[in-house]
């Protein structure tokens, strides 16, 4: 009887703990957009923010580190001016699932609309998608997209209640970079990709010309690529000292004072270098390739985003060489970059190896998917959370020097899968399921794992493995590939990447080096405690290396042409003082 008397007791101390159903808070934002900002009907992602900190607008504080403030996200098909759309507890969002747990307080509001656009793709589907206008696919800053200016609400115990949000403002449209006599740009209509996309598509370059280029007409010039994120303009390259009124900023990421001032000084630095007589004379390019899940495609073909790959080799460096008196050769064109740019200056060698004749890739992007950051795609079952019987515990995504963690993967793909679905968050882990994945049957990438569980689909990882794993593609077609690309791999990480880009390299690392036959003949380094994105500079901190990519692997290029240019090749006409 005491045992039963114990139990009841037990149970009802237990439901005392359990919420109270009849108190669930109201929760209820309405937005809505004016027809004085835009008449047109609107498909796109709608955005609600929400942040207690006042410093910049709650669009400029969406992360997924620890500073982010809140986001909750839903498509909009056909939204009309003056059409109310309510944000409710069932909305998913981030850090908070959902808007009934956000704690009470004052909190700026702010709606914005990331407006999509239809595509008729050659593939015979039709999907919706950002279009980028010319920021870059940056949702938060993106010509055309529509928002409202924060205000300030309350959130009590009882919830959010009669909060009416109208958005009656749009981002203007950016203006175009000016040439220069040092930069000019090109904004070129690819064709392979046009007719993929079922519209005009243009790629873009910021081109660096040397010394001298107008005097030496006869001068035909090696090329080197710069692959990475969206370029507005040619970077690093200043032809004025630091500005003096420059009021000086503070760089958390590398705890410098006046970090602002080192970049004009170091931009100014390498001006001052690439006139000196015995630097050589060559054209550097930085290209813009945005796509419609991207700021840029990772320069590969790919089923969901078309043949940026063909665009980029056989349409778009052809065109700048002749334009601009490029050799126009193999041997002479070189790729480099770092993260994204790291991986594709890679892949591209790889894809392309009698197209370029080297490449210097830091800090790659994961080019070894059993090291996809700190997932195995091929053999876990779950990329949120470690293999346990008994402890759920969440897989990290960035780390700092000391190993200190800002987020998971889960938290990362959740913040994605807020700003949009069906791969089209315009974030790091769409895009790699962008560039990937085969193409589903609604005409959007396949998920590689469910966005919202992290289970793994491993036939999704097979056909990445096939077609996107670099060292597997290289151990698997060394016979065919290793005689082209001897002397042409060479990658640089630090071995605390903030992104565990590092462990990725360690297993191609032992594949080039005890493996390959011929001898791969390039070189991997790894900087000790240097996190993202060291490219291979021994002697200068981070802050200072990846300010140095334009003329740092200048020297390797020189060797490489020396070692390995064809009998007869022009290595005159540019070498000039």
């Amino acid at each position: 009887m005491k045992y039963a008397l114990f139990s009841i007791l037990l149970a009802w101390s237990l439901l005392g703990c359990q919420p109270n159903s009849d108190n669930t808070r109201t929760v209820s934002i309405n937005v809505s957009f004016s027809e004085e900002i835009s008449p047109a009907i609107k498909d796109g992602r709608l955005l609600l923010m929400l942040s207690n900190n006042d410093e910049k607008e709650p669009r400029f504080q969406i992360n997924d580190g620890l500073s982010t403030q809140l986001i909750y996200g839903m498509n909009v098909d056909g939204m009309n001016p003056g059409r109310v759309i309510t944000f409710n507890e069932e909305i998913f969002g981030y850090p908070y699932p959902s808007l009934s747990e956000v704690p009470p307080g004052e909190y700026y509001v702010q709606a914005l609309l990331h407006v999509y656009e239809t595509f008729n793709l050659s593939t015979g589907h039709t999907v919706k998608l950002p279009m980028d206008n010319g920021e870059g696919q940056q949702w938060n800053k993106s010509p055309g997209n529509i928002y409202s200016k924060p205000f300030k609400m309350t959130i009590t115990e009882k919830g959010i209640e009669n909060v009416a949000v109208v958005m009656d403002q749009i981002i203007p449209p950016i203006k175009e970079p000016e040439d220069t006599e040092w930069i000019k740009h090109i904004k070129f209509k690819s064709e392979k990709l046009s007719e993929f996309w079922g519209r005009d598509i243009y790629l873009g370059a910021h081109v660096l010309l040397p010394k001298g280029f107008n005097e030496h007409p006869e001068a035909k010039y090696p090329l080197m690529i710069f692959h990475g994120h969206f370029p507005s303009d040619f970077s690093g390259f200043r032809t004025t000292p630091p500005d003096p009124n420059l009021k000086p900023e503070y760089a958390a990421r590398f705890d410098l004072e006046g970090y602002n001032l080192i970049q004009q000084q170091e931009a100014y630095n390498f001006y001052k270098r690439w006139n000196e007589p015995d630097f050589p004379r060559m054209l550097i390019i930085e290209i813009q390739h945005p796509t419609p899940y991207y700021d840029d495609s990772y320069a590969v073909n790919s089923a969901s985003q078309g043949p940026y790959g063909d665009a980029i080799t056989h349409e778009l460096i052809p065109h700048i060489e002749k334009e601009f008196r490029g050799i126009g050769a193999g041997w002479s064109r070189f790729l480099y970059g770092g993260s994204t740019g790291g991986w594709e200056a890679l892949a591209v060698q790889v894809k392309y190896p009698e197209e370029y004749n080297g490449c210097f890739a830091a800090c790659p992007d994961p080019i070894d998917f059993r090291a996809y950051c700190l997932t195995n795609i091929y053999e876990d079952e779950n990329a949120y959370y470690y293999d346990s019987d008994h402890k759920k515990l969440e897989v990290p995504s960035h780390r700092d020097y000391l190993g200190q963690i800002q987020s998971t993967l889960r938290q990362g793909n959740h913040l994605e899968l807020v700003l949009g679905d069906k791969s089209r968050s315009g974030q790091q882990w769409d895009i790699w399921e962008a560039t990937y994945s085969p193409q589903g049957e609604d005409g959007y990438p396949v998920r590689l794992w469910d966005k919202m569980t992290g289970e793994i689909d491993h036939k999704v990882a097979e056909y990445w493995k096939e077609n996107y794993d670099l060292k597997y593609i290289l151990e698997r077609d060394w016979d065919k590939l290793g005689d082209n690309l001897k002397g042409k791999i060479n990658i640089y990480c630090g071995d605390m990447d903030n992104y565990y880009l590092n462990n990725a390299v360690y297993l191609m690392e032992d594949f080039l080096e005890s493996t390959t036959n011929p001898y791969y003949d390039g070189e991997v380094l790894y900087g000790d405690r240097a996190e993202h994105c060291w490219n291979g500079d021994p002697d200068q901190p981070n802050a200072i290396s990846r300010l140095r990519y334009n003329s740092m692997y200048v020297p390797k290029v020189m060797k490489r042409i020396a070692e390995s240019a064809p009998k007869g090749a022009d290595l005159t006409s540019w070498r000039y003082k």
